[in-house]
């Protein structure tokens, strides 16, 4: 790592801070994020060659707000260290450098068109007008000594600052996030031209560092269960840990109950032909749908699954253990970073938006330590290590399917009347898909139960049914994404064949919703 140029980013509780580390990975360059509040000492002892700060949910002026490190803005004199701030960040520089920002009127949130005001190398590839994401409640109304204005909204807001000659650059809006026209361009001007660093990181790179991590963290005598979901990311650690532990690898396929139309044996034939591991399927699904019975709270149904999940496998464990004669004592999971930062966001300033059955859900007392080698790593990420690993297509290509199953696409109580209707749903929409050849074009599609039932006409019958909802979206990253146009034919057939063919649903609806302010899943 010392070899490489590291840009680091300090974290006020954004929910979009992986995704720069992201995007600065993207860009060929080595990122690490460290809390807002970490010491100066600290960020010394990473020579970072940049320094980002993240938005967040802060108002500067607040009494508990986040502020930068003792001693932040004499060390980047000093060192002539080039900064870049984001919402949040941008404000902090301002108010700590002798400008103000005060509460907007109007607050600004979304998609937002702004233009040029003044010529920067931050911006030299964009149009003169250009769309930005936007999220913000409190604006700059007075810029510090020596600053320009480069960029505003059209109603008036500054949206970009900067000083060269100090190496300091701010923007009100999130060009991380891929609603931002041109965002990837900025940060790489950022990087390569403001900052003059060479990009030379790459995920072969990381593949060889995640290896010896699991290498490093096992030991060469201990054994390891990985839990298999037949999605991308459980298959890639799988393939992973493997190099790093050989036949002391051991993978559970746990059938919960909450799975896909005839899920688990397309899946085990799935692993029979294009994996080249052992593969023990176990069904504990009357287990899991006891354990959910009566429960409607989407978080409590998590932390259920989670819990149950962690109990099959120590009883899977036990029976490595009188195989080999060595309990294995660690747990491969493929929890990626939108996980973690929507389950436990770390500090004080961020925050929870759900917790995942593998982050959040988790009990806290288990016997086994865990191994999550795509942690800080985010899916478009996981499939390029896939490729370098020899991870069959099939796997890859796979949309993504959460842990917990169906019981988070079923509002309310999970019950195996509901299960089996949502199960003919969603079948029938992700046939309708592939027929369409449109499967690769999104990056999830799925159907959702609604607890409502409405009034229809069926057979010149009145009906009183199940109304379903109809989600597919678009994404690089899971972090943000669009909802799927598909042609209003396409929607028209595929209601059609879902009321025609599957008893007890009379209306179908479709989710515009992008993300944020929505999340991919409804629960």
């Amino acid at each position: 790592m010392n070899e490489r140029s590291t840009v680091l980013i300090l974290d006020y509780g954004s929910q979009y801070t992986q995704l720069i580390a992201r995007r600065v990975r993207e860009l060929g360059v080595f990122s690490k994020i460290l809390p807002g509040s970490v010491s100066i000492r600290q960020i010394q002892s990473e020579s970072p060659r940049a320094i980002i700060l993240s938005g967040g949910p802060s108002s500067v002026y607040g009494d508990q707000a986040p502020q930068l490190p003792a001693g932040f803005l004499s060390f980047q004199l000093e060192n002539r260290i080039p900064v870049l701030g984001v919402c949040y960040g941008m404000q902090l520089l301002v108010r700590s450098l002798g400008g103000e920002v005060s509460s907007a009127e109007r607050r600004e949130y979304g998609r937002t068109k702004v233009k040029l005001v003044a010529d920067s190398a931050l911006f030299s590839e964009c149009s003169k007008e250009f769309l930005v994401w936007m999220s913000h409640g409190d604006e700059m109304v007075k810029a510090p000594n020596g600053f320009k204005v480069t960029v505003q909204s059209h109603s008036g807001c500054v949206a970009a600052i900067e000083n060269p000659s100090l190496h300091l650059y701010a923007l009100q809006f999130h060009p991380e996030v891929t609603h931002t026209e041109g965002g990837i361009e900025i940060l790489k001007r950022f990087l390569i031209e403001a900052s003059k660093i060479n990009p030379n990181w790459n995920m072969s790179s990381v593949l060889d560092e995640k290896v010896d991590q699991v290498r490093s963290q096992v030991g060469s005598h201990d054994h390891a269960i990985c839990a298999l979901s037949g999605g991308v990311d459980s298959a890639v650690a799988a393939h992973l840990v493997h190099r790093a532990l050989g036949d002391r690898l051991h993978c559970f396929f746990i059938d919960q109950g909450l799975l896909r139309f005839q899920e688990q044996a397309r899946v085990m034939e799935l692993f029979k032909q294009k994996m080249n591991l052992p593969v023990v399927c176990l069904d504990h699904s009357e287990r899991f749908l006891e354990k959910l019975k009566g429960v409607e709270d989407p978080e409590k149904k998590r932390k259920i699954i989670g819990a149950q999940f962690i109990a099959s496998f120590e009883e899977a464990a036990d029976s490595i253990a009188q195989k080999v004669g060595n309990l294995p004592r660690f747990l491969v999971q493929g929890t990626l970073y939108p996980d973690v930062i929507e389950s436990s966001p770390g500090h004080q300033h961020a925050e929870t938006i759900k917790s995942h059955h593998n982050v959040g859900g988790l009990p806290e007392t288990m016997k086994f330590h865990l191994i999550e080698p795509f942690r800080d790593l985010f899916k478009d990420e996981v499939r390029e290590l896939g490729r370098k690993l020899g991870v069959s297509e099939s796997f890859l290509k796979r949309h993504p399917f959460p842990g917990p199953g169906l019981a988070v696409r079923i509002i309310g109580e999970v019950t195996p009347e509901r299960l089996e209707l949502l199960r003919e749903v969603d079948e029938v929409f992700i046939q309708s898909i592939q027929e369409e050849g449109l499967y690769d074009e999104i990056w999830q599609a799925f159907a959702v139960f609604m607890p409502i039932k409405s009034v229809g006409v069926q057979g010149d019958g009145r009906t009183h049914d199940h109304v379903v909802a109809l989600r597919a979206v678009t994404s690089s990253d899971g972090m943000t994404a669009d909802w799927y146009r598909f042609d209003s034919q396409f929607l028209a057939q595929v209601s059609t064949r879902i009321c025609n063919q599957v008893r007890g649903v009379n209306r179908v609806v479709y989710d515009v919703t992008s993300k944020p302010p929505a999340t991919i899943e409804w629960e």
